[in-house]
């Protein structure tokens, strides 16, 4: 079959055919065949790292669809050419981030013009020259892919511990900088780029990474000495559990955490002593999760325990191992979930979000006296930063909204003072007044109420006849924001709605929100984004059939339910990154982060329900013939959290067993992970494919990238 529509006239090629090898095996007593089960390259690992190392049968299919795609592309080459210089036209080419204060220096990132990575610098605090520190475009020189990691100063200032992975495998190289010579000295492989530094800076801590790309376990790394020799602190044998580093904001502990999705626990690490072994502070209870810091020989805590489900704020001495006896500084306020704690000498700091949208609380410890910020926008973001200091009474304030830049703040706490530290430039011109941003409510059919983010120039008419892309995700708890993004406008410039569907699975209406749409629960998430684009729809935002469905990783999984589910109702769907093959990739323990998912999706090899559950939804296992929209799908070849062969097969089966519609595309970085491209003008060609999509499958692609409507 060869799928056409009117959006690709021109596709005048077949699309590749991937042979059908037969797998099958009983699960529950439930027979589940896998075709396309051969994509899966038996040396899954080895490519994540070394995608050269990609079997060659396997290699010529992904190949054969990018060409594929590329022909269908081919007439919106100028469309596309179009995009890039608008979305790049709103970007400062020469950006810095506000400096932040560490001691006798000010460290910040900033970019040179016409540079695709980041300069990682510092200046002396009472005046003198910029030190560049790490030259992100030179280090990057010779890889398709360069992700700069972390970067810690020694605490003499003398030494930089920095990280970089350089496949988009999420492994990183680090490396310990001589900041007098230049020179890098120390080569650790195969981290998860995290580093806290002992305090005489002799020696520092990090994570190593398991084979399936785990971070599993903590060791101490003494300065001139090989990893080999590195002594172990801490490993993590139970792989539903990841492996991370911090430390209080007083930097008198270090801290090891150990979590999964719902469960954590922390271990101390002494800074001083470079032959501690790390000490738990309270012992591991399922589905209790904390998340601490040091004031004046308490821990401040962040946490659920006692059925706090929108968590509290409490203290404990230290060495006190039982919470019934902490102190409560923050209680719970249900459907207000707390989502950040920071402690500075003389401040508590929290930020928390409900339906009506996020604040920021500071409380001064002496007088407990308060003060609370919200956003400058009746729908819009805040965000809150506290710096590299523990003495300070810097409070760093962020404001956006959907049609208004970043607006940086530092506010004075002691005084009430706030200076301008930056406001978001965009080059090419902006008048915020010239977009409408709007908050509504689509209705669930069981009575919920899901907030939709809307964002349309104000001379896009509500009459039922504008396009729209609707984004969702849905899962982890995570919220998405009602912030700025400059790439949107060149859609909402061309007559689109841009709507953000803030379904369960997140956390925009505290815990509760979030746990109505996981595990059982998890066909929330889909009829509530359907629920959305009806509503829109109904309302006049958006023309039948001319919206636009678009997510990325569990968003992903999000898209494939609704085309199995609704695909009559879209114009197209993109589907990023995304989790397609969910079943069979939660059934199979030995791949990159299916354990810790369990706790997220439910445990399909033991629980005989949680199987069923996502058999009913898993979009690979639910294609079904029927016509099918318009789908571009886009993988990563070294993706540790998506693997490659999950959209691969799912297109595959897709286009086997469909019985009209489409086209589908499938397309495979084969030089990049789960992020994408990594230099941020690559970043603008992978968004602007996105975006001639959207606009050839509603109509508006035009024949030569026409500029945006005045």
């Amino acid at each position: 079959m060869r799928p056409e529509h009117p959006a690709f006239p021109h596709l005048d090629r077949k699309p590749p055919l991937a042979m059908r090898k037969p797998k099958r095996r009983r699960v529950h007593g439930v027979l589940i065949e896998d075709p396309y089960a051969w994509l899966r390259a038996r040396n899954w690992q080895r490519v994540i790292e070394a995608p050269e190392t990609l079997p060659a049968e396997i290699g010529r299919y992904l190949c054969a669809e990018n060409r594929y795609a590329a022909a269908a592309f081919r007439p919106l080459a100028a469309l596309r050419k179009t995009l890039v210089a608008e979305m790049r036209g709103r970007m400062r080419e020469d950006d810095a981030e506000p400096p932040m204060k560490d001691g006798a220096f000010l460290y910040y990132e900033r970019f040179r013009k016409r540079q695709q990575y980041p300069l990682y610098c510092r200046r002396p605090v009472a005046g003198g020259r910029e030190e560049i520190l790490i030259d992100g475009p030179r280090e990057a020189r010779g890889h398709a892919y360069f992700d700069l990691g972390g970067c810690e100063i020694s605490p003499d200032h003398c030494l930089l511990a920095w990280a970089a992975d350089t496949t988009g495998a999420e492994s990183y190289v680090i490396r310990v900088r001589d900041l007098s010579t230049g020179k890098d000295r120390d080569r650790l492989v195969r981290t998860s780029g995290e580093v806290i530094w002992g305090r005489s800076g002799r020696f520092f801590y990090y994570v190593a990474l398991d084979a399936s790309q785990r971070p599993f376990r903590v060791l101490r790394h003494v300065l001139g000495t090989r990893q080999k020799e590195d002594v172990e602190i801490y490993r993590e044998a139970d792989t539903g559990w990841f492996v991370s580093l911090d430390i209080t904001q007083d930097e008198r502990f270090g801290f090891i955490s150990v979590h999964d999705h719902e469960t954590s626990e922390i271990l101390l690490l002494d800074l001083d002593d470079p032959v501690e072994r790390a000490e738990p502070v309270f012992p591991r209870v399922q589905g209790v999760e904390y998340e601490l810091d040091h004031h004046e020989g308490r821990f401040i805590i962040r946490t659920n325990q006692g059925g706090a489900a929108d968590y509290r704020i409490v203290a404990l001495p230290v060495g006190e191992t039982d919470l019934g006896r902490s102190e409560i500084l923050v209680p719970e306020c249900p459907g207000r979930a707390i989502l950040s704690l920071f402690v500075l000498k003389d401040w508590l700091i929290w930020s928390d979000l409900g339906e009506d949208g996020p604040r920021v609380h500071a409380r001064n410890w002496r007088s407990g006296a308060e003060q609370h910020f919200a956003p400058r926008a009746a729908v819009g973001e805040i965000g809150a930063s506290v710096g590299l200091e523990f003495a300070s009474d810097t409070l760093r304030l962020a404001f956006t909204a959907p049609n208004e830049p970043e607006t940086i703040l530092d506010r004075d706490l002691k005084t009430g003072a706030e200076i301008l530290v930056k406001r978001q430039e965009v080059p090419s011109g902006h008048d915020p007044a010239a977009y409408l941003v709007e908050r509504v409510f689509a209705p669930a059919a069981d009575g919920e109420r899901v907030p939709v983010t809307l964002l349309r120039r104000a001379d896009t008419p509500v009459d039922g006849t504008a396009p729209c892309l609707l984004y969702g995700y849905g899962a982890y708890g995570h919220a998405m924001d009602a912030g700025f993004e400059t790439d949107r406008l060149s859609l909402v410039d061309r007559g689109f709605i841009h709507a953000v569907a803030h379904i369960r699975g997140g956390m925009e209406k505290g815990f509760r929100w979030y746990r109505e749409g996981k595990r059982e629960k998890k066909i929330n998430s889909f009829t509530d984004f359907i629920a959305a684009a009806d509503f829109l729809v109904a309302q006049g935002y958006a023309a039948p059939r001319r919206i636009v469905a678009h997510g990325v990783s569990a968003g992903g999984m999000l898209m494939g339910a609704v085309a199995n589910m609704a695909g009559e109702k879209f114009a197209g769907i993109v589907a990023e990154v995304p989790f397609v093959d969910s079943l069979n990739t939660i059934l199979d323990p030995t791949l990159p982060l299916t354990p810790p998912e369990w706790v997220e999706w439910g445990n399909p090899i033991e629980d005989a329900a949680a199987f069923a559950a996502m058999r009913a939804y898993s979009p690979y296992d639910n294609i079904a013939a029927r016509p099918y929209p318009p789908m571009l799908l886009i993988g990563g070849l070294t993706d540790p959290r998506v693997t490659y062969w999950e959209p691969a097969k799912f297109v595959a089966r897709l286009r086997a067993t469909m019985t009209g519609g489409g086209p589908v595309f499938l397309v495979t970085n084969m030089g990049a992970g789960h992020d994408g491209a990594s230099g941020r003008f690559e970043q603008l060609d992978d968004v602007a494919l996105v975006y001639a999509f959207a606009l050839a499958v509603t109509g508006l692609a035009g024949t030569g990238g026409a500029p945006p409507a005045a």
